[in-house]
């Protein structure tokens, strides 16, 4: 699969397809959107919102969680709203969400599988893997917490705007969650 999108790359390059998507690194509206990796937000997302190339910073993780007040989530927004220019972050969870179920007792059998071994798994499992790796179980209640984490973040200045939304994954319908 990769040497096939390398073949197409090197099309796309020569035939200037880039030309359409040529902006600068700031977010045009001031925005960054903290949203699941799931494939089938990938365009669904910017459409529903009506986000152009150049529009938002998205950051992408898997459930749209924040874990730990250093985790990368927190990371990427400290970087838009002190180097970039975000004045606006949305978090937008979504309906019918894999990050629902996860869990390291879930992960642990196809850790197995592909041949990590139960010693590597339980120095992991002391580090912490097991919140590391859990998901939630009520999608409005993980949204209200990882708005919480980012507005109750000390490095997050205070007049930065943060609201929480439910995508639906099929129609891109914006449901509030206060």
């Amino acid at each position: 699969m990769i040497d096939d999108i390398l073949q197409y790359n090197r099309q796309f390059v020569a035939e200037k397809g880039y030309e359409p998507y040529v902006t600068d690194k700031y977010p045009a509206k001031g925005l960054a959107v903290l949203t699941c990796m799931d494939t089938r937000l990938t365009e669904l997302l910017p459409k529903a919102l009506g986000l152009r190339n150049g529009d938002a910073k998205i950051i992408k993780n898997a459930g749209g969680l924040i874990l730990s007040q250093t985790d990368s989530a927190i990371r990427s927004l400290l970087v838009g709203i002190y180097e970039l220019g975000v004045k606006e972050v949305m978090v937008v969870h979504h309906s019918g969400c894999g990050a629902c179920h996860m869990s390291f007792d879930a992960f642990r059998p196809h850790m197995l599988e592909h041949g990590i071994s139960e010693g590597i798994i339980a120095t992991w499992r002391k580090k912490g893997i097991a919140r590391w790796l859990e998901g939630f179980h009520d999608t409005e209640a993980s949204v209200r917490r990882t708005v919480a984490a980012i507005v109750n973040h000390p490095l997050v200045p205070k007049d930065i705007v943060v609201r929480g939304f439910i995508i639906d994954s099929v129609t891109g319908e914006l449901t509030e969650i206060q």
